[in-house]
């Protein structure tokens, strides 16, 4: 069997007419449902910070435990387009370069590298800092010299204009694929990033209650966005449902609801992950 390249199939899809939508998932669970809807995972920060360790998304995360998470989603979903965000490289550019090479071993198709510096925070939140831009470009340059056919996402979190449009610009003049600035607070705003972009397929990150405005598929593909991350739907649902659900059987003294998901209703949906790995892979 040919080795998958799984970076050249999200490197395509990218380059292609359209913006591509990739979910963000949070547990396996949360993948497998996915799967049903989306061809694309995006591994969120924000959503594995909150299931693994129960804390906010503020650098808590260690890389062995992203690694072994990606492990998984691989195994079960062979024939999906799976972008990692790895925040600041977990801070030193060689541990960076040596999460590339698992990742990629392991079969991600892309990974997102941030320019914050610790203690870093959600880029949708407050109280963000910042590397110097030559500092993080050392660390982008070495990431995308160890990388052989992994998408890199390069993103800046600056939050004055001027330095957003600056940092987009010297993102979009290296070899990464594709530039991302998180928490852009306007269209406006999103469309001078594009045109300094010169061509660079620009990313645009939606999360609910974030710095920047709701957008449908059509309206990004109008401002020239080639690439939708959703970093906390299946999170931010299930946070509703089960809290939703947990007041239900609460109030009904114990007594399970008629219209719940059922034995019969999980297992069909996880046994479809045993088979998902004989499938011809991404090439």
């Amino acid at each position: 069997m040919a080795t998958p390249h799984y970076g050249s199939a999200l490197r395509d899809e990218v380059r292609s007419a359209g913006v591509t939508p990739l979910i963000g998932v949070f547990d396996m669970v949360s993948a497998s449902i996915a799967a049903r809807h989306f061809d694309g995972f995006f591994v969120s920060g924000f959503g594995f910070a909150a299931s693994y360790y129960g804390l906010p998304d503020i650098g808590y995360i260690a890389w062995p435990d992203m690694v072994g998470f990606v492990q998984r989603l691989r195994l079960a979903f062979p024939d999906k387009h799976l972008l990692v965000d790895i925040d600041d490289g977990y801070v030193d550019p060689e541990v960076a370069c040596h999460v590339i090479g698992h990742l990629e071993l392991l079969g991600a198709s892309g990974v997102i590298l941030e320019d914050q510096q610790r203690p870093r925070r959600c880029g949708h939140v407050s109280g963000k800092q910042i590397l110097p831009l030559e500092q993080y470009l050392e660390k982008l340059e070495l990431v995308l010299r160890t990388r052989t056919d992994l998408v890199v996402v390069a993103r800046t979190d600056a939050t004055e204009e001027d330095e957003i449009l600056r940092r987009a610009a010297a993102l979009a003049a290296t070899d990464a694929d594709v530039v991302l600035v998180d928490g852009v607070g306007s269209v406006r705003l999103m469309r001078e990033i594009k045109s300094v972009l010169g061509g660079k397929p620009l990313l645009f990150n939606q999360i609910a209650g974030g710095r920047s405005p709701r957008l449908s598929l059509s309206e990004l593909a109008e401002i020239g966005v080639d690439v939708a991350i959703y970093s906390t739907p299946c999170l931010f649902a299930a946070h509703s449902a089960i809290d939703e659900e947990l007041t239900r059987l609460r109030a009904a003294d114990g007594r399970l609801p008629e219209e719940s998901i059922t034995v019969a209703d999980s297992f069909g949906l996880l046994s479809r992950n045993i088979s998902r790995h004989h499938r011809e892979p991404v090439h």
